[in-house]
């Protein structure tokens, strides 16, 4: 007897799967678009913007601080003794080296700002997402690029209303 109800308990739960399934909410999200065209991403694109055209001045200015010192180098070399040539040789060697390590240090501080706002937005937009899906009954958001989607209809995709909502 047992085994009979569970069987039909079984027949029940394959016949129900499928109808279950379908009632079932779910939408996917482009984060990348939402990073993209939400205010924040827009903002934080502006803001990296600003610095690196701070840095693009101050890295101009090094630029032609070493093209003067390799043009005075080079028409003093003949006139300067062996010993007072080395030395502006090594001087300007070392602002070379720490040219170099100013633009290298700008990079690194330029990727942290990005990685660090990027985080920033990412977490907030998931965030509006995870609230709309409890508030919208969604049973499932998936994020378009990380979810391997091969395919998604268009009716699903709540990008554009994370992006408002997240302007709130």
């Amino acid at each position: 007897m047992k085994q009979i109800v569970v069987v039909l308990l079984i027949c029940l739960g394959l016949t129900l799967a499928p109808a279950m399934a379908l009632a079932q909410k779910i939408a996917y999200i482009d984060l990348q678009k939402a990073l993209n065209l939400s205010a924040a991403g827009k903002e934080a694109k502006e803001q990296i913007k600003a610095q690196v055209q701070v840095y693009d001045a101050e890295v101009k200015q090094r630029q032609e601080e070493l093209k003067k010192l390799k043009e005075d180098l080079e028409k003093q070399a003949m006139l300067l003794s062996e010993e007072a040539r080395s030395a502006k040789e090594r001087d300007y060697q070392q602002k070379v080296k720490d040219y170099q390590r100013f633009t290298k240090d700008i990079q690194e501080t330029l990727q942290q700002m990005d990685t660090d706002l990027t985080r920033k937005i990412l977490e907030d937009l998931l965030e509006v997402a995870q609230n709309m899906g409890k508030n919208e009954g969604y049973t499932m958001i998936l994020e378009k690029t990380e979810s391997s989607i091969v395919y998604a209809d268009e009716s699903i995709d709540i990008t554009d209303k994370v992006i408002k909502a997240s302007e709130k």
